[in-house]
């Protein structure tokens, strides 16, 4: 009977470092029980844009991210028996299972499973009036405009499935991020849905792990007021979960980061709306009576999570057509820089205005103002007043098309020789845009599958 799981968690976002799981690998290779290492690396706006390369057939609709952290560790996990959950699959999960199928004959990694979770994607189950009647907080949809990419956030137990089918690799699309160390869990302690404190346990040590690093010390950092030791070599974490539910968190040794009461405090309330009651598809989870305890250097024990019947209905996020973002940016430095940079933006706003006058337009001046965007109000007048010789202006806008777009970006480069004085340094760029809108969808219309990929080499 199994008594105590592993999991490490190999990166919190898409953009994050590659090299950061194989110190998490190597330490988990030394513990003695089920062990997996966990990838978080599908924001909302990344499975948009999977969703758009899908359907437009530029990419493979997976997350490409998945050659640069699977190669890395796929030969190791598998050699030391270390499971690997990911939620690399974004819009295509069957095809990222056959990505690393390659991947494992080009590393000559011999036999293994790999198992992939569907049924997120609910893009044409429903009608656009029907999910307008399903929107939460807001209006988007209210006019049924088509829908780019649906997909709900599932919850831990196809990944308990898969592993029970034998996967030494699990590929999902769309799923909760606590979920990815619930499924786990799930499978090697054979806790029942029912048993709500320990399904709660578990969520929170998902919701611990799912951000990386940043409940070792890396979002935590600030010199001089929270001091975080080997920044540049950062450990991401460790949880040891009991089968009664107590978590420990740690970190690899010998990495940088720090692993206190404050790190897993503050990771514990982050993205927390109602501390009594976080939702996820798995359970409601209850954080008001968790104790967190340092128990040795970079060890901290959490207990006490509590947990309520899961959500009658299932979370989704439904992506529209947001137009393109046009945004251009150039520098101005030296004596009277920001005089120049402040000329520049009254000069392109006018000129735009003239030729696009429903169009809002931003333009932050990077070095006095660039987070707040009032470049009119007293706080602005102050910073110019400060502002330094080294001043880069950035103009943004959204469009419906691109040809529009352009209006904007030339009336920026025209600035080179239009003036004001010594502007250099121009960059313009064009993004299509996504809008995003949330939705609650009856269960009944979600059916999450498994399948399972034998590769061999």
């Amino acid at each position: 009977m199994v008594s105590r799981v592993f999991i490490g968690c190999g990166a919190g976002f898409a953009g994050d470092r590659t090299d950061a799981a194989i110190p998490v690998v190597r330490a988990l290779a030394e513990c003695d029980g089920p062990r997996y290492i966990i990838y978080e690396t599908l924001a909302e706006r990344t499975l948009a844009l999977a969703q758009v390369a899908r359907r437009s057939s530029s990419g493979p609709g997976y997350n490409p991210v998945l050659d640069k952290f699977i190669r890395l560790i796929l030969r190791d996990c598998l050699a030391a028996g270390i499971k690997i959950v990911g939620n690399f699959g974004a819009a295509n999960p069957r095809a990222a299972a056959h990505r690393i199928a390659e991947l494992a004959r080009e590393l000559g990694c011999g036999p293994l499973k790999i198992a992939f979770v569907e049924g997120d994607d609910i893009t044409n189950r429903l009608s656009p009036a029907e999910f307008a009647q399903r929107e939460v907080g807001g209006r988007l949809l209210a006019g049924h405009p088509e829908i780019v990419a649906a997909n709900v956030y599932l919850g831990a137990e196809p990944i308990a499935e898969a592993l029970a089918q034998g996967a030494d690799v699990v590929v999902t699309g769309r799923i909760a991020d606590p979920s990815l160390v619930l499924g786990p869990l799930l499978h090697s302690f054979g806790w029942p849905l029912e048993d709500l404190d320990r399904i709660a346990a578990g969520t929170l040590a998902g919701h611990l792990l799912e951000c990386g690093a940043q409940l070792t010390g890396g979002y935590f950092a600030d010199p001089g007021y929270k001091d975080v030791p080997g920044m540049d070599n950062i450990g991401y974490p460790i949880a040891e979960i009991d089968a009664d539910g107590c978590v420990v968190v740690g970190k690899p040794a010998g990495t940088g980061g720090l692993v206190d009461r404050r790190t897993v405090t503050e990771q514990l309330l982050y993205e927390i709306h109602d501390p009594a009651a976080y939702l996820t598809p798995d359970v409601v989870l209850d954080i008001t009576d968790v104790e967190i305890e340092e128990i040795g250097e970079n060890r901290v024990r959490v207990t006490g999570a509590r947990g309520h019947p899961k959500p009658e209905k299932l979370k989704a996020t439904v992506c529209i057509d947001g137009g393109f973002l046009a945004e251009a940016e150039i520098s101005y430095a030296g004596p009277n820089a920001a005089a120049r940079a402040r000329l520049a933006i009254d000069t392109v706003r006018k000129r735009v205005a003239r030729q696009l006058p429903q169009l809002t337009l931003r333009a932050d001046a990077i070095g006095v103002m660039s987070v707040h965007a009032d470049l009119a109000g007293e706080a602005a007048r102050e910073a110019w007043l400060r502002a330094p010789d080294d001043i880069r202006v950035r103009f943004a806008a959204q469009f419906p098309d691109a040809e529009i777009a352009e209006i904007l970006l030339g009336e920026v480069e025209a600035l080179y020789c239009a003036g004001p004085a010594g502007g250099a340094g121009l960059r313009r760029h064009i993004t299509p845009r996504l809008l995003s809108a949330s939705c609650l969808i009856e269960r009944d219309l979600v059916t999450p599958a498994v399948s399972l990929l034998r590769s061999t080499s």
